[in-house]
């Protein structure tokens, strides 16, 4: 018993960021959770490049793997979660896990990227010091 999907209110509806781009980067796909996260609506990321939401510095090595990407139809990354920076639309920083997916056309040519994207950055932060307070006890034990 298999009954049909809503493909349009599922990317909706999910709590995840969920963001496709086209095969020259272009937003063409960007949900209410992802601007829930990054602050830009839906109407003012479609067609804009992912730059909106990458880090300057960071930017030259994403576009570089991308359109490598692109070229090839491959991806080192799979199903494995990346957890890289980003930034929202007020210049916040923000620390993200996400899962990629080559999208392809019923002929097979690759059309573009889809990106499953999660906050982490409450997380991150308190990982980070959590990892901090280690060390600090670390070093008081080395006194002792």
């Amino acid at each position: 018993m298999q009954s049909a999907i809503d493909y349009a209110q599922l990317v909706n509806a999910i709590g995840d960021a969920v963001i496709i781009s086209d095969a020259a980067g272009d937003i063409t796909c960007w949900n209410p959770a992802a601007t829930r996260m990054f602050g830009y609506t839906e109407s003012e990321a479609m067609g804009k490049t992912l730059d909106l939401i990458i880090p300057e510095r960071l930017r030259g090595r994403h576009w570089d793997g991308y359109q490598k990407t692109m070229a090839t139809g491959q991806t080192r990354y799979g199903s494995d979660v990346l957890r890289v920076p980003a930034v929202d639309k007020e210049g916040r920083a923000l620390s993200i896990a996400f899962t990629v997916a080559l999208l392809r056309s019923p002929q097979g040519e690759l059309t573009g990227i889809v990106a499953v994207i999660r906050d982490e950055t409450a997380r991150f932060q308190e990982e980070r010091g959590l990892k901090k307070r280690i060390a600090e006890l670390e070093v008081q034990a080395q006194q002792i």
